[in-house]
């Protein structure tokens, strides 16, 4: 008895290896009646995932985003489970499946292939650990691989969980999620909603609010600041009060989380289909515009340039409402073609710079766009198809207002002529070239071959010197070096 009371005393023995259970709220099932989710919103494919999972011996559940939007009429684009399987035994019952990830260990079950492919992401159930039961290491996700290795619940030295796959009931995995409305879990046979935290009420609500202590999570997970401003732009729900009080004075721990992430989730927040409210939420916040520096630098670069610069801030609003247009349609969006449109009045300056010094027009456009890449975007591993997209976006740009010869019969079999069009498009309609260009080009991709070859006799007819009557071979020959010397400068 002494024996054991002196370890808890020093922090030893069963106490400090198994943390007290935290409160992890009443299980509450919810019948189709009451949450009133329309089951033919229910993915086949996730719909077999559970169902297979089940007759395997497993619980397994739809959870998270997707509960939620089904809960709100909604249907969702990814469909992800939760079970108390292993996986390892997860990825024994599908014949393709494949674990992944460190931080937190997950299977993606994948059918089909190719562009029409879909994976469910499948998570085991995790136990809420207490930050004090868990290992420390002095880094980052980075800087210390060789710490991480063999271990599974592991922070850094602001308390940020760097491992997390400990397996546990779902009552744990439920109360370690962030906000109520994502902790809900469905079970597509029985049509029953399992909520442990009130979700389903704080949805009808439209209330944002985050399971347990806010501090703690920020600590735990600070892009959870992040994903309470996409959510709230998204969903159109109201932080509670709670759960927002301490979010502006935890924006600090941002600093910690790899820039690769930090990257991820700018795209993310600016891809959910409400990029404009996701920027005036960061705003409202003081995340963004703000006297301190906020979690996207490159945001704060662009929109404080932007908001002196009429010409620029209706380029980037147009931009973002495209893509906002885009998502809302269910067409794909490239985050290398809203990045581009971001930083485009940036490449332009420094290249008319550049060319105003004496550079040759498309060299200068190359060291304009190499110098934003450099100053903007960085070295983010993995985001080498990222920036050979967007340099193709820029450059192509001066082949456009090239109209000769078999300049655009080559430029439309580009892979990314369609994405460079769509940006000239973007131009054109907010000032910056005269829409007959846009036009041009759009019927010209668009057309026959007989059109297309009407279409650059125009263009040539309007080239040709015009001869004054009266005048001489020598006066129309001296015409037409003038004429085609100004083409040639308003080419460039």
């Amino acid at each position: 008895m002494i024996k054991k009371l002196i370890k808890r005393l020093l922090g030893q023995g069963d106490s400090a290896a198994k943390p007290g259970k935290p409160r992890t709220g009443k299980r509450v099932e919810v019948a189709q009646p009451e949450h009133g989710i329309d089951p033919a919103l229910v993915d086949d494919k996730a719909r077999k995932v559970v169902e297979t999972l089940q007759d395997a011996g497993h619980q397994a559940y739809i959870v998270g985003g997707a509960v939620r939007d089904m809960l709100l009429g909604h249907r969702p684009k990814d469909f992800d489970v939760a079970t108390d399987a292993t996986p390892e035994q997860v990825k024994a019952l599908f014949r393709r499946a494949f674990i992944i990830g460190r931080r937190f260990r997950i299977v993606h079950v994948v059918y089909g292939r190719g562009r029409e492919h879909e994976v469910i992401e499948v998570s085991t159930f995790r136990a809420y650990l207490d930050a004090a039961a868990a290992e420390q290491v002095e880094g980052n996700e980075k800087t210390s691989k060789s710490e991480l290795q063999g271990k599974s619940h592991v922070i850094d030295a602001s308390g940020r969980v760097l491992r997390d796959n400990v397996w546990g009931p779902q009552d744990e995995d439920a109360a370690r999620r962030d906000f109520t409305v994502n902790a809900l879990y469905y079970d597509p046979r029985t049509q029953i909603v399992v909520d442990y935290h009130g979700g389903i009420a704080d949805a009808k609500k439209r209330l944002l609010r985050m399971i347990g202590d806010p501090v703690a999570r920020y600590r735990e997970d600070p892009v959870r600041i992040i994903r309470a401003m996409r959510f709230a732009a998204k969903l159109g729900f109201e932080i509670e009060p709670k759960t927002l009080k301490p979010l502006r004075e935890s924006a600090a721990l941002l600093e910690a989380v790899p820039l690769s992430r930090q990257f991820d989730e700018m795209i993310k927040l600016l891809q959910t289909g409400h990029a404009i409210k996701s920027i005036e939420q960061l705003r409202k916040h003081g995340l963004l515009g703000g006297p301190k520096p906020g979690p996207f630098p490159l945001l704060d670069a662009v929109l404080a340039d932007a908001s002196k610069n009429p010409a620029r801030e209706a380029f980037i609003n147009a931009a973002l409402a495209d893509t906002d247009r885009r998502v809302g349609e269910d067409k794909p969006v490239a985050p290398s073609f809203l990045l581009a449109c971001l930083l485009w009045h940036e490449v332009l300056a420094g290249w008319q710079r550049r060319k105003a010094a004496g550079g040759a027009p498309f060299p200068a456009l190359q060291e304009a766009v190499d110098a934003v890449f450099d100053a903007r975007i960085g070295d983010i591993s993995g985001r080498g198809k990222l920036g050979t997209d967007m340099r193709e976006i820029w450059l192509m740009q001066p082949r456009f207002e090239r109209r000769t010869g078999s300049g655009p019969l080559s430029l439309i079999e580009q892979p990314r002529f369609r994405a460079g069009f769509d940006f000239l498009r973007l131009r054109a309609d907010t000032g910056e070239l005269p829409d007959e260009l846009a036009e041009w080009w759009e019927d010209f991709s668009l057309g026959t071959d007989e059109e297309r070859r009407a279409l650059l006799d125009d263009v040539r007819a309007q080239q040709q010197p015009r001869r004054v009557p009266g005048s001489g071979r020598g006066a129309a020959r001296t015409a037409g070096r003038c004429s085609c010397s100004t083409s040639t400068a308003s080419r460039r």
